[in-house]
């Protein structure tokens, strides 16, 4: 297989990555024909997944205008994934020049080709190549030194990664070891996977988690309450733990298709 120019050396493009697959979802072009076999195999077990990954993405965005309204203009996005259109440093900015943003990802082609779209702005973006299952890497690593203030507010985001690790990895203290290292007026801005509240049964739910465990990369449909529990030591915003959709909507909700209902995004504040 010829490997492409954004590839870096030493992957294994029949492999699939969370991150590629979340690419080919988006619309993107940076991933392999395995991962678009995976994410084919995935919407097959579980219609509309594009769609739940497109509203995923609008919650992101209107949820970092809102964190710079509320005078937070850094932004620590954690399993950032592959670079696309309008992600936090571009909806930032437009809202407020000054803003400064660290991405963190585990997967090389993220950051890869992070640095690549990043070029040529490292006063006020950096990219750290660590796992949100080693909090102290990320806190610690030089980027986050160099570009953030600790001592004032950050903006989280655990966009659609929390459900990638297992109840042995603890993600709950690690979210908790996220939490203590920023200041109080910090917020976490999250979503993850679930079938509560939503069109699809625990049924399709087991299905789709079936071909994420077949690829290696587990995928866990959590409760409402088990999402609830990551936000221990943040007050929720209103409206609370929703279905993305719901979340602060910039106009009326398009009720027409349900799948996009898929799953609960939300924003606490560290008092």
């Amino acid at each position: 297989m010829e490997r492409p120019a954004w590839a870096p050396q030493g992957i294994d493009p029949s492999v699939p990555s969370v991150s590629r697959i979340y690419d080919y979802y988006l619309g993107g072009s940076h991933n392999f024909e395995a991962d678009r076999e995976a994410a084919r195999r995935a919407i097959a077990a579980f219609p509309g997944l594009p769609k739940i990954m497109q509203a995923n993405r609008a919650f992101m965005r209107r949820a970092v205008r809102f964190a710079v309204a509320e005078g937070v203009t850094q932004f620590l996005d954690i399993g950032s994934g592959i670079p696309t259109f309008g992600n936090v440093h571009e909806v930032a900015r437009a809202a407020a020049p000054e803003a400064r943003v660290v991405y963190v990802d585990n997967d090389p082609v993220a950051v890869a080709h992070g640095r690549a779209v990043l070029e040529g702005d490292e006063a006020r973006t950096g990219i750290v190549a660590a796992d949100v299952r080693e909090p102290e890497d990320i806190v610690d690593s030089d980027e986050v030194g160099r570009l953030l203030d600790l001592g004032k507010p950050v903006a989280l985001l655990l966009v659609a990664l929390l459900h990638f690790l297992e109840d042995h990895d603890d993600p709950w203290g690690k979210v908790a070891e996220l939490r203590d290292a920023l200041a109080p007026g910090s917020l976490l801005i999250l979503t993850h996977a679930s079938v509560e509240g939503g069109p699809r049964g625990p049924e399709q739910g087991s299905d789709v988690e079936g071909v994420y465990r077949d690829i290696g990369s587990p995928l866990i449909l959590r409760s409402r309450s088990e999402v609830e529990r990551f936000f221990e030591g943040f007050e929720l915003v209103e409206p609370g733990l929703v279905a993305m959709p719901n979340w602060r909507p910039d106009g009326p909700v398009d009720q027409e298709d349900p799948v996009v209902f898929t799953g609960f995004g939300g924003v606490g504040r560290k008092a």
